[in-house]
């Protein structure tokens, strides 16, 4: 269980990496659309768009459904979820980390200013 979720979590990741792929993600969350209308203000081709949208349902951010000819699309909260509890539970130790960092270099500062080096 924990190595299928490590690679959802590496899928999403590698899914977020991409201009592209962000910009499908922040129309979807405005609602459903379809492909075409994702595809629009990017200026690329249908089968780069086609590969985008493929990484981004194997990583479970995007389902699509079909309606004729029409694929439409939305967005797959969970897995964005999953992305940010994994960054919210690293934030806090990254945080006291940076802030062990920042008094560190506070009491080295104010030595090197005593000692005139």
């Amino acid at each position: 269980m924990v190595n299928y979720m490590s690679h959802q979590l590496d899928l999403a990741f590698s899914a977020l990496a991409h201009p592209i792929r962000r910009g499908i993600l922040e129309r979807l969350a405005r609602g459903e659309a379809p492909v075409a209308e994702l595809a629009r203000p990017h200026d690329v081709s249908a089968p780069a768009i086609s590969r985008h949208m493929r990484l981004l349902e194997k990583a479970g951010l995007v389902s699509r459904a079909r309606d004729g000819r029409v694929h439409r699309c939305r967005l797959e909260e969970s897995q964005l979820r999953q992305a940010q509890a994994w960054i919210e539970r690293h934030r806090q130790s990254w945080n006291e980390c940076l802030d062990n960092l920042e008094k560190y270099l506070k009491e080295e500062k104010n030595e090197h200013d005593k000692t005139g080096l």
